[in-house]
């Protein structure tokens, strides 16, 4: 028995297999039911008992030693053809160039990034949504020119669905899902009826926050939006509110910034007043509130809303709208290391 042990044991070390049928057929001859090694486990019983012991020893590493053989060699067939597989015949021989995140991303997380840090969070909503949610919840009145056909792309002429003009309809959606205190970014792509130009694009995207809790003032956004600034633009920026309107924020304003380029004393880009809008914003309107469900006597909140592209263009300089969706590589590759 030992003999046949120590010359199994030898034939195993010099096993090879030129493929995965070869390598089966070395599988059955030793491990299978009718394999050699299953043979001498059969005749293990006519063993002497004074060298079972030992025998039986030999025999289990004689197993293992043939189990590990045929293991290795299908590990390296495996190897071998995950290699093949991986090689593509048809790639060009030349480097492939990465690719980069587009300059909007890129603004998008950042803008993120910052609110985040005093406590926001992203919501989402669809970008096909409904009349009320777009216009009727945020105090729209009917006549309100946002309404109108002119800015509107409306679905299979359904002058109940549209494309979102404005991501204030996720912000709709939040409070009538939700109860204060509400604090959310809305970011996303918009739509808006309008020819496109280097100023203007017929689609943009939109960044869109909403705070609602007791106690919400004025004061409040005021600071959230002097910290995200000096954030985004850096330590030494100044901001400025100017009186405006909004059917859904009272009282509304817009919010410049110091000019990034000449430091607030006047360039070309900043038409030499030393200031540049950047976003709108202001106190929810009670109106607002109580159409979503919410208590107006008890909570107040303020909301704000910029475009991406603008944020974009003061960060990177981009003087045309129309380079965002192109997708010309020589303008992506400036934002490779961004």
């Amino acid at each position: 028995m030992k003999e046949k042990i120590q010359a199994l044991r030898a034939q195993i070390e010099q096993l090879k297999a030129a493929n995965q049928e070869e390598l089966e057929n070395l599988r059955i001859k030793y491990l299978s039911k009718k394999g050699e090694i299953t043979e001498l486990f059969n005749d293990f019983r006519n063993v002497p008992n004074e060298q079972k012991r030992e025998i039986g020893q030999l025999l289990n590493e004689l197993k293992n030693m043939a189990q590990e053989k045929i293991n290795t060699l299908r590990t390296m067939f495996e190897q071998s053809q995950c290699a093949k597989e991986e090689t593509d015949l048809s790639r060009t021989a030349d480097p492939v160039a990465l690719g980069t995140r587009h300059p909007l991303s890129l603004v998008r997380e950042e803008i993120i990034d910052i609110f985040s840090r005093i406590g926001f969070t992203v919501a989402e909503g669809p970008e096909v949504d409904d009349d009320w949610h777009v216009f009727g919840a945020l105090n729209f009145p009917p006549e309100h020119p946002a309404r109108d056909m002119q800015d509107t792309f409306f679905v299979e002429k359904n002058p109940d669905i549209m494309l979102r003009t404005h991501t204030s309809s996720v912000q709709s959606r939040v409070m009538t899902t939700q109860q204060p205190p509400i604090r959310v970014l809305c970011p996303g792509r918009v739509y808006r009826n309008e020819a496109i130009s280097a100023r203007a694009h017929c689609f943009f995207h939109q960044v869109e926050g909403l705070y609602v809790d007791k106690n919400v003032s004025f004061a409040d956004l005021k600071q959230a939006l002097l910290y995200f600034a000096r954030e985004m633009f850096g330590a030494d920026t100044q901001i400025r509110l100017r009186p405006s309107y909004f059917p859904f924020t009272e009282p509304s304003a817009e919010m410049d910034i110091s000019c990034n380029l000449c430091g607030g004393k006047g360039c070309s880009f900043c038409k030499h007043t030393g200031w540049v809008e950047i976003l709108g914003c202001g106190m929810v309107d009670p109106n607002v509130l109580e159409a979503c469900g919410i208590d107006s006597r008890v909570y107040t909140g303020y909301a704000f809303g910029m475009g991406i592209e603008r944020i974009t263009n003061l960060k990177y300089q981009v003087n045309d709208l129309r380079l965002f969706s192109e997708n010309d590589v020589r303008f992506l590759r400036q934002f490779e290391h961004a």
